[in-house]
C-alpha cells in the first residue's frame, strides 16, 4: 500500500471537505456575529461542554483572542460557562438557550443544503457514504 497516495488523497479530501463546509455556511450565520464567533460556537455546538484550550487549539486562536471572543459571546448571551464541581479553577464552556436556538436554526438550513447535494443519491449510495463517514470517523478523525 503507498502511503504516500493514501496522504495526497487525504490531504485533498480534508481540502475539500473545508471548501465543501465553506459554501454550505456560507451566508446562514446572524448578522450580529462574525465568522470567527459563528466558527466557535459551531464548535461548541458539536463538542460541548469544551474547555477555553480546545476552542483556542481547534480555531488555531490565541487564549487570550478566544477569550476574548467567548465573552464577546457571553455578553450577546449565545454562550455560558459552567465551573467544574469538583476544581472550580476549571469551567466549562457550553451554548446558551439562546445560542442552541440559533445553532439549531442554523443547521436547519445547513441541512437543507446538503439535502440538496444528496437529493439524487440511492439508498445504497448514502448508506456507502453513513459508513464511509463512520469508519472516518472511527478511525481517522477521532479525538
Amino acid at each position: 500500500m503507498d502511503r504516500s497516495a493514501i496522504f495526497r488523497k487525504f490531504v485533498a479530501f480534508t481540502t475539500a471537505v473545508h471548501q465543501i463546509t465553506n459554501d454550505m455556511t456560507k451566508d446562514v450565520k446572524s448578522e450580529a456575529i462574525t465568522t470567527v464567533q459563528y466558527k466557535i460556537l459551531e464548535y461548541i455546538a458539536v463538542s460541548q461542554p469544551c474547555i477555553l484550550s480546545d476552542i483556542s487549539e481547534c480555531m488555531h486562536m490565541s487564549m487570550p483572542n478566544t477569550s476574548r471572543e467567548l465573552k464577546k459571546l457571553t455578553d450577546k448571551q449565545l454562550c455560558e460557562k459552567i465551573a467544574d464541581t469538583e476544581d472550580r479553577r476549571k469551567q466549562y464552556i457550553r451554548l446558551s438557550a439562546k445560542g442552541q436556538t440559533m445553532m439549531n436554526e442554523i443547521f436547519v438550513q445547513i441541512e437543507a443544503r446538503f439535502n440538496e447535494r444528496i437529493q439524487g443519491f440511492s439508498e445504497k449510495e448514502l448508506k456507502e457514504i453513513e459508513q464511509a463517514l463512520d469508519v472516518l470517523q472511527g478511525k481517522v478523525f477521532y479525538t
